[in-house]
């Protein structure tokens, strides 16, 4: 049962029954609809503090007016989960074996973020979760997580023609130097259409924009499109809307293939069997039909096309794997150390998985001090905040697909296709900032299908 914090609905004291408070939609609107803007400013994955404040203060003023403030079904696996990562905080340290050793102090900026990053996507889901219908609309929440994959597209496009596209943003503009030449601040507000890696012999371009790394871009791209087919093609459309879902359809597959991104397309792969299992209880086999059509067409493409060569090169140069392998066993051996809250954030690791004497240089960036918890969100969650934090971690998403098992709406086979996308992502794609954030609205459109009825 949904919980509700509230004493429930009347008008509180001063309050009028002809002037009821309710959430405007502009900021989960201003949020999606303006991403490309925010990404252009510089704000990027700062625009969700920053919009969390407003949203805050109106939650609170709408249960001080005697609303009823509903906390998502699960609500208590989550809280467990950010109780984790506040008392992993005293652990911040501590220096396992292995890594580079550091005074906890100058890990408590990175931990902090990370926190406040959490805390804020937290008052998203909150806020989305308590709008209602009259407020925004579920059709329209569904539309702008749509348009993003529209922008995911065009980003990846982007990157695949101009890879070496970026420039100053205005938020950039009015840091110090000193802050602004910072790599991880320049994650933040330094705008780029892709990031340049040798994968496959040769430097190539691999989209990022508008979400600042290639895997950010490849986790959000499987997040997005399941909205984005529900969108144009759940009910009935005009044949231009079929075209241009067909179109985009079609130009998407050129930058997930030339991502060279492998957690992509297992998660696609992930995803499309998922949406076949649900579709074939509930008794609609043709589903099959149409796997089987898109499996061949795809096929096609790829033999026919250069597509194919690129995918063949990419499997074939799984250069990551060892490093994926070296910081597995990394984060599982410090777990042992500390397994119940963890390290309170990542450490590097003291050289590379060959020698403790190769690290990271100038010409060579990824040669050593890998981050341990960096190669997914499972590992960085579990090495972070501990067996606490992670059955927090889990057991709310868990909960969750388990709760809204029986949606069988456009929305609910959408929506439950997302978070079991995730939950492969999670071995090798981390999940903060933007593909938590899109959890989170799935788990809201979840949420608000039960507590609203079939949109």
């Amino acid at each position: 049962m949904t919980l509700v914090v509230g004493r429930g609905t009347g008008p509180a004291h001063g309050a009028t029954a002809a002037r009821p408070v309710t959430l405007p939609a502009w900021p989960v609107t201003a949020l999606l609809a303006a991403y490309p803007l925010w990404w252009a400013l510089g704000l990027g994955t700062l625009i969700f503090p920053l919009l969390a404040v407003p949203m805050t203060v109106l939650l609170v003023r709408r249960r001080a007016a005697g609303r009823r403030l509903r906390l998502p079904p699960g609500a208590i696996w989550w809280a467990l989960f950010l109780a984790a990562v506040v008392i992993s905080l005293t652990a911040l340290g501590a220096d396992p074996p292995g890594t580079v050793a550091d005074h906890g102090s100058n890990r408590l900026l990175a931990a902090v973020f990370k926190l406040g990053m959490y805390v804020s996507l937290t008052v998203l889901l909150l806020y989305a979760g308590n709008l209602t219908d009259a407020e925004l609309p579920r059709r329209r929440l569904v539309r702008l997580l749509g348009g993003l994959f529209v922008v995911t597209v065009a980003g990846g496009l982007l990157g695949m023609l101009a890879g070496r596209f970026q420039f100053t943003s205005p938020v950039e503009w009015l840091l110090p130097e000193d802050i602004r030449a910072n790599g991880f601040v320049q994650s933040l507000v330094h705008p780029y259409a892709a990031q340049i890696m040798n994968l496959v012999g040769g430097d190539r371009p691999r989209p990022a924009a508008p979400w600042g790394y290639t895997n950010t871009w490849g986790n959000n791209f499987c997040l997005l499109i399941g909205w984005f087919v529900v969108a144009m093609f759940a009910r009935p459309r005009r044949l231009r809307d079929t075209v241009f879902g067909l179109a985009v359809l079609a130009l998407s597959l050129l930058p997930a293939i030339f991502s060279l991104n492998r957690g992509l397309w297992i998660g696609l792969a992930v995803m499309g069997a998922y949406v076949a299992l649900r579709f074939v209880l509930a008794g609609r086999l043709w589903i099959l039909g149409a796997v089987a059509v898109a499996t061949v067409g795809l096929v096609i493409a790829l033999v026919a096309s250069p597509l194919g060569a690129v995918v063949e090169a990419r499997l074939d140069n799984g250069k990551s794997n060892g490093v994926r392998s070296f910081l597995v066993e990394r984060a599982l051996d410090g777990v042992v150390r500390s397994p119940v809250i963890g390290y309170g954030g990542t450490r590097n690791t003291l050289g590379g998985r060959n020698s403790i004497t190769v690290g990271e240089r100038a010409d060579c960036g990824r040669c050593g001090n890998f981050t341990v918890g960096g190669n997914g969100q499972f590992w960085q969650v579990l090495y972070s905040h501990g067996a606490a934090g992670t059955l927090g971690y889990l057991g709310f998403f868990t909960y969750g697909l388990w709760r809204f098992r029986r949606d069988r709406t456009a929305i609910g086979i959408a929506g439950s296709a997302a978070i079991v996308s995730s939950f492969s992502a999670m071995l090798w794609y981390n999940a903060l900032v933007t593909p938590l954030a899109f959890m989170f609205l799935a788990y809201a459109l979840l949420w608000r299908n039960e507590t609203e009825g079939r949109p």
